[in-house]
């Protein structure tokens, strides 16, 4: 099968997995999602209705970059919630490796269990940002921090929930959308409507690679559910939401609704992300994320350090 006849099977499978939820109750996840505002994170609980067991989506671990203390206010919230709900912990899903706040996936696995998993291109990623940091061969670039890389199309459960792993890239190249049921979980790859699409200038990211992939999450029927990783508030909005529609998106989303062309959006992606500073934490959040949420090891004073390098980035 050729990659474009493979990327229309995967986006058909979707479908079926989205078309087949919306005529069967137990297949529709029930989503619990914690706003981080610090970082302006959404993180999810996507519950099945008919077996309580859950995934976890983009976890947050609490980090003051000026002290460099960790704390983990937001991921014991999350972790009460599912204890009180009487649920099982399956799945611990990254959709990316996060520029702007560390992961608590693996305090998140400690205390409730299940299998942490991310894109299989987390390689790529990996590859990268260890010469970035330097980070000596004792760093493994082969994703084996994680308990399990996602291919374009994998199909997986949560419970009694349909699932499919769809490799969406263009903000990094392991940015991963989980189509669960009736709903998408798409990272950055998208924002509201009001505010647009994400960023594709970060190593390894690309504008037209980002259209597209944006274009397949838009294939979804048009009722689908998206749960975004981030908000941020667009101008003359006075909350923060991070729930929409394929078809609200279509309709509205100011980059990328229908009739925007791939060039028209490259321009307008690329003198965009010209005018933005680097995310205040990328630095300490990449280094920690890249290793699937753990810290460098402890240097022979028994210290961990996150390094800074100058001028890299």
């Amino acid at each position: 099968m050729n990659r474009t006849n493979s990327a229309e099977f995967n986006t058909k499978n979707s479908c079926d997995v989205v078309t087949h939820a919306f005529g069967e109750a137990a297949k529709r996840p029930e989503v619990t999602s914690f706003f981080d505002e610090p970082t302006n994170t959404a993180s999810h609980v996507v519950r099945s209705p008919a077996s309580r067991r859950c995934g976890v989506i983009d976890t947050v671990l609490d980090y003051d970059a000026a002290s460099g203390r960790t704390a983990t206010e937001s991921a014991d919230e999350l972790i009460a919630f599912i204890r009180q709900q009487g649920l099982e912990v399956e799945w611990i899903l990254e959709t990316h490796v996060h520029a702007d706040h560390l992961s608590a996936a693996p305090y998140i696995k400690k205390r409730l269990g299940g299998a942490l998993g991310i894109g299989k291109n987390i390689r790529v990623v990996q590859d990268v940002f260890g010469k970035v940091f330097n980070a000596g061969t004792e760093f493994q670039r082969d994703g084996s921090q994680f308990d399990h890389l996602f291919s374009d199309g994998e199909r997986f459960t949560i419970g009694d929930l349909d699932a499919v792993a769809r490799h969406t890239p263009g903000h990094t190249p392991a940015c991963m959308t989980y189509v669960i049921g009736d709903a998408a979980f798409v990272g950055d790859t998208l924002f509201m409507p009001d505010y647009g699409t994400a960023r594709a200038d970060f190593p390894g990211g690309d504008a037209r690679t980002l259209y597209r992939s944006a274009r397949r999450v838009l294939a979804l029927p048009g009722a689908t559910r998206l749960f975004l990783c981030h908000d941020y508030k667009a101008p003359g909005r006075s909350e923060f939401r991070w729930e929409t529609t394929v078809a609200a998106e279509r309709a509205h989303n100011v980059h990328i609704h229908d009739g925007v062309s791939e060039d028209e959006f490259v321009r307008m992606r690329t003198a965009r992300d010209a005018q933005l500073g680097m995310p205040k934490l990328i630095l300490p959040s990449v280094q920690v994320n890249m290793r699937a949420g753990q810290f460098p090891p402890a240097e022979d004073d028994g210290q961990t350090y996150l390094k800074i390098p100058l001028n890299q980035l």
